[in-house]
């Protein structure tokens, strides 16, 4: 069996939009990816991405706020940069790890602009479903794509 592509998704605190990519990468992808997620900074899981991802089957509950010097040693095939922040602060990678961006809306910013508990978790499955979309097109929208 040939091995799996190693893809890591990155954000800035790893606690929502670099989880729910990691979790629906394990859902969905897991015959063809190794899926990691981490952060420039550790911000802890958000409660919210948890609840979301729960909503559609996905439990994301056990995963933990790693940084990103905790994974240097892993030899990624991808990085997947999921907000501007990791991506104009992405680590140079040991190794052949192309470093490609897909940026998503942060959730929890976009949450302070509403009112009520179900319009901000609606922030939350927007972004969440936006993520499985572009899950689905892995590994394919990854190929030919890159920085370095």
């Amino acid at each position: 069996m040939p091995n799996k592509i190693k893809v890591l998704f990155l954000c800035t605190g790893n606690s929502c939009r670099s989880q729910m990519a990691e979790g629906w990468a394990r859902h969905l992808k897991s015959d063809q990816l190794e899926a990691w997620s981490a952060g420039i900074e550790t911000h802890g899981l958000n409660p919210r991405a948890v609840q979301v991802m729960a909503e559609v089957g996905v439990d994301i509950s056990g995963h933990e706020s790693q940084n990103i010097r905790d994974l240097l040693d892993i030899p990624f095939d991808y990085v997947v940069t999921v907000c501007g922040h990791a991506h104009e602060t992405c680590p140079i990678f040991p190794g052949q790890a192309k470093v490609v961006h897909v940026g998503f809306d942060d959730p929890p910013k976009m949450a302070q602009e509403c009112g009520t508990e179900e319009e901000q978790l609606n922030c939350y499955r927007r972004v969440r479903d936006e993520i499985r979309t572009f899950i689905e097109r892995l590994p394919e929208a990854l190929m030919g794509q890159g920085e370095g």
